[in-house]
């Protein structure tokens, strides 16, 4: 597998294919991390919010992978956004992780009811203590993102956002392209929506590959690092085919197919959720 990267600020790698986690229960996140890194992955996205950083820090080191070959990426969760939680937050990643160190560090989802400037102080302490080496955010919008770019000590290195054919999100995929702010597509398949896409499938049958595979390959062509997940080890093993390509017609017929429709990044939310976590 030949797996392009991307370089950060702080100089480190990032590589342009992830194995996400989010959704999945001990034994499919122990099964999947397991075939991920039997597959040569080299990049693992979670977050406290995931609930499963314990069993992943165990499969690293049942594995035969040294740390440092692995990219390790996790996310505070939007309740924990004042100064000391982020700070607490990540030493408790790195604790259930097994790690001394995190290779990117996100805000999960912005917090309006927390300032972010004192999310970013603490996340520049993070990286100023060598416990993260690069910082990001998840899921901001274009605006939210300036403002954090305006404000922050650090360099924001990536921004996680759900990005797939049905909803390509152009004005931000432009700022974040405008400002060197990597893009990391969350739910790059869509949560398995759009297989049934004419074109996707009409794709898939012409490659003889699964429309997973297309959709990967679609992404990373577009500059857009994936995060897809599985919960068979069978289809984590096969998301990492990238020995192939797109023809560039075809990539712009999947260009064609964005629909605004998102999967989950919708405008209203419960904020009572754990995932969002904005307390009264």
């Amino acid at each position: 597998m030949t797996v392009p990267t991307k370089t950060l600020p702080s100089g480190a790698e990032l590589p342009a294919l992830g194995l996400g986690t989010y959704d999945l229960d001990d034994d499919e996140t122990a099964d999947s991390v397991r075939a991920a890194l039997d597959a040569d992955y080299a990049h693992i996205d979670t977050a406290e919010g995931y609930r499963n950083e314990a069993v992943i820090g165990e499969a690293l080191a049942a594995s035969d992978v040294d740390r440092d070959d692995v990219f390790l990426t996790s996310k505070v969760l939007a309740k924990n956004l004042n100064y000391e939680s982020v700070i607490e937050s990540c030493e408790a990643s790195l604790d259930r992780l097994g790690t001394d160190y995190l290779d990117l560090y996100l805000i999960h989802w912005p917090n309006p009811a927390i300032s972010l400037r004192e999310t970013l102080q603490a996340m520049a302490e993070l990286r100023e203590r060598g416990l993260v080496r690069d910082i990001g955010v998840s899921n901001f919008s274009a605006y939210q993102l300036s403002c954090a770019h305006h404000i922050s000590d650090v360099p924001i290195a990536v921004n996680q956002i759900e990005f797939h054919p049905w909803f390509q999100r152009p004005d931000l995929v432009d700022y974040c392209r405008e400002t060197d702010t990597v893009i990391e597509a969350a739910a790059p398949l869509a949560r398995t929506d759009v297989f049934g896409d004419e074109v996707v499938a009409e794709l898939a049958e012409q490659y003889d590959k699964h429309p997973a595979q297309v959709i990967i390959r679609w992404a990373i062509d577009r500059g857009v690092v994936p995060l897809p997940r599985s919960s068979t080890p069978e289809h984590v093993r096969a998301n990492a085919d990238l020995d192939w390509e797109l023809d560039e017609a075809d990539r712009r017929r999947l260009d064609g197919r964005d629909r605004d429709a998102p999967v989950y990044d919708t405008p209203a939310r419960d904020w009572t959720s754990d995932v969002y976590g904005i307390e009264q």
